[in-house]
């Protein structure tokens, strides 16, 4: 017996609806019509796909097909739901089918006091279009006082404050408008859904202190609502529909991290691995053996199956309890072992579960593999487990003697922080290294060539004492290395969540590490972290304004030379060529007359596309809106301060804006530089903006003169002017 639309043609019927195969998709409709059974899950998922789609129109002509199959299914919810989504597709207004619409309502709503008014209003009576009579009549039902709906527009959830079936309209206030707003029941079928009071959306509108009290007793509850109402919603779309409404933001994290351990063990809801992926509400309940021997059933990899069975037994332990269950995984991870080609990174870890199943001991066998590994620290590399990795080094540092050197190496190439930690632990408590403090000096003069271990260590010696670095002069050192770093990644386009994670710690706390490190520092260390921080674009003018603040509160000598009124018109031109003003002119032109336009475009198109689920395009399209208008206010307070070099502003006797400076190293290599304004800068082709820390370092020398950078000794041979 075929079972309606099987999971199989429900795949087909979204592959022909994405490729826009209608003689296909109809074909397949008319087979599936054939069938046996209605499967009423499938085909309410179809109806509501094709009613979004192109499709929607012609194959109104032809859903009503699936009739006799729909006669046959037992009454339920979901039938009624069938019947209501055939009413709202089809487009042949045919008599016979108004009828049976008539005949369908009279038999459910029949004794209701205003069922003819209803009837007449969507439709039934006249020669009328009734697509969407069911919708719309229970829509009529659902016109209470108090009771909610939503609009499709864009407007949100609406309360219904007043409603008349004399005039046909009702009153109702919204989420995302002010004031009451009146609809016609005309508009109002067009526009309208209905929302039970105990739908999600309906509970956060109308009872937010309420639901907020619910999600702090009963966390996971609260999602499964919130699942169960809007569909499959990723972590970052969880946090969209809960944060601030119902959960204060600055509770968010504390109650996040709390709420997303407990949904794990839910048997309810589906976990994504990825946090990019939808958080899922299952039907039935799924335990966590079956979970766990279903994915064992697909014959994973060893690769797969080592973070599968380690997640599992570290987030369910009491799936062990379960002797049988319990073998079976033991027989699992022995079985892996003798896979061909085995890494020894995978060996270890392996065996690092069956020790953690309390099934056999073996150490002597991962203590061999360590002992005798090509490459230690490519074996610490290979292993994905952070615990593992931990336990790795443990062992390591109790049975080499070169642990010192192989930490010491691994402390540059690993990326995990907690490994880092225990690394640098181990090797400051074994006394004084010289090769250590040589390495992290090398790593503070040169913060671009290990970022990431640079910030860790810049926050390690700012809440850690007693270690290398952390003395007050280390941290004045550090700071400036942050500020090189700072500049180094804005000249790239791959670290804008670094430079951001940047950005917050500067600021953080009040701008506390700024504080701390500027307390006590000499004049001129305060004077260098404000010409560096001066070259990172990144930091607005308010961040700016606030370093000389607190550098003035150390020195107030600082006060003066830091005032506008001394600093000189030339501190806020921006220097550029005929071409690097051209091309932010043709950015603002083309800001404000295609990308407005578009994005305004894309506005009004996404209100239109609102629905009980969701409604990200229109969130998106307003978060464009907000990124162009701060884009083109930039850019408009950056072109009043432009000035285009001429060949009178160059002068060639020293280094300045607009000249090309050849340079020699001890080597004897020659590099060419051209110092120009930020808008014309280019690092792949050696062009500098005027504001680099390098330029900035050439800035006034003359041919002859010598200079050093990044530790680098230079001689300026040849000064040209660009123009």
């Amino acid at each position: 017996m075929i079972k309606g639309i099987q999971m199989g043609y429900l795949k087909d019927f979204r592959t022909l609806i994405s490729s826009r195969d209608y003689p296909a998709f109809l074909r397949l409709w008319e087979e599936y019509c054939e069938s046996d059974e209605l499967d009423a899950d499938e085909v309410i998922t179809l109806f509501k796909e094709a009613k979004k789609s192109e499709f929607a129109d012609p194959f109104g002509r032809y859903v009503d097909k699936i009739f006799p199959l729909w006669e046959l299914a037992p009454e339920s919810a979901d039938k009624h739901e069938v019947f209501r989504l055939i009413i709202d597709l089809e487009t042949n207004n045919q008599d016979a089918l108004r009828q049976k619409v008539f005949e369908y309502l009279k038999n459910r709503y029949g004794t209701q006091k205003l069922f003819n008014d209803k009837i007449k209003l969507i439709g039934l009576r006249n020669k009328e279009s009734f697509q969407g009579a069911v919708s719309g009549f229970e829509l009529l039902n659902h016109m209470e006082k108090g009771n909610f709906v939503f609009h499709a527009g864009g407007w949100g959830v609406g309360e219904i404050m007043d409603v008349s079936f004399l005039r046909e309209d009702l009153s109702l206030e919204f989420d995302y408008v002010s004031g009451r707003k009146d609809i016609s029941f005309e508009n109002a079928f067009k526009t309208l859904t209905p929302i039970p009071k105990d739908h999600f959306l309906a509970m956060r509108f109308g009872a937010a202190d309420l639901l907020e009290e619910q999600a702090k007793k009963n966390p996971v509850e609260v999602i499964r609502i919130l699942l169960r109402d809007l569909g499959p919603k990723s972590a970052a779309e969880i946090k969209d529909e809960l944060a601030d409404l119902v959960i204060p933001e600055k509770e968010w994290a504390k109650w996040w991290q709390s709420t997303r351990a407990k949904i794990k063990k839910d048997t309810l809801i589906q976990s994504p691995e990825d946090l990019k992926d939808l958080f899922v509400l299952r039907k039935n309940a799924v335990s966590h053996e079956e979970r766990l021997q279903a994915m064992l059933e697909s014959d994973p990899t060893p690769t797969d199956l080592i973070p599968m069975v380690y997640n599992f037994l570290r987030d369910f332990p009491e799936i062990l309890k379960n002797s049988t269950f319990k073998e079976k995984l033991q027989d699992k991870l022995r079985e892996a072992l003798t896979h061909p080609e085995l890494p020894e990174s995978q060996i270890v870890q392996i065996y690092f579960l069956l020790e953690d199943m309390n099934v056999e001991k073996n150490s002597h066998v991962i203590q061999d593999i360590i002992k005798n590994a090509k490459s230690f620290e490519n074996l610490v590399q290979a292993v994905d487990i952070l615990s593992f990795k931990k336990r790795i080094l443990m062992l390591a540092r109790k049975s080499k003697s070169e642990w010192k050197e192989l930490f010491l190496s691994l402390l540059f190439s690993v990326s995990q922080n907690p490994v880092r930690d225990y690394l640098i632990t181990e090797l400051i408590s074994a006394g004084e290294s010289p090769e250590l403090n040589k390495k992290l000096e090398d790593l503070m003069i040169y913060p671009g060539r290990h970022p990431e271990l640079f910030l860790w260590y810049f926050q390690k010696i700012m809440s850690t004492p007693n270690i290398p670095f952390s003395d007050k002069e280390g941290k004045n050192r550090f700071f400036e290395g942050f500020f090189v770093l700072l500049n180094n990644l804005e000249n790239t386009s791959t670290h804008k969540d670094m430079i951001k994670k940047m950005h917050g710690l500067l600021t953080g706390g009040r701008y506390a590490i700024v504080r701390e490190i500027m307390q006590g520092a000499s004049l001129t260390a305060v004077q260098e972290f404000l010409l560096l921080a001066t070259k990172c674009h990144s930091l607005e003018d308010h961040d700016i304004k606030i370093l000389h603040s607190l550098a003035e509160v150390v020195h107030p000598s600082l006060a003066k030379t830091n005032s506008k009124k001394n600093a000189g018109p030339e501190e806020s031109i921006i220097w550029t060529t005929d071409a690097g003003y051209k091309k932010i002119k043709d950015r603002m032109q083309q800001i404000a007359t295609v990308e407005t336009v578009e994005n305004a475009r894309e506005i009004e198109v996404a209100r239109g596309h609102g629905d009980l689920r969701e409604n990200a395009e229109f969130k998106s399209a307003l978060e464009k809106r907000s990124r162009l208008q701060s884009e083109l206010k930039q850019l408009s307070d950056q072109v009043k301060c432009a000035r285009v070099l001429t060949q009178a502003d160059i002068t060639t006797d020293q280094v300045g804006v607009g000249t090309i400076v050849d340079c020699k190293n001890k080597e004897g290599k020659l590099i060419s530089y051209t110092i120009l304004g930020p808008w014309d800068a280019d690092p792949d082709l050696f062009i500098l903006s005027f504001q680099s820390k390098l330029a900035q370092t050439m800035q006034g020398l003359k041919v002859g003169d010598k200079f050093q950078f990044q530790n680098e000794e230079f001689t300026v041979v040849a000064i040209e002017s660009y123009l």
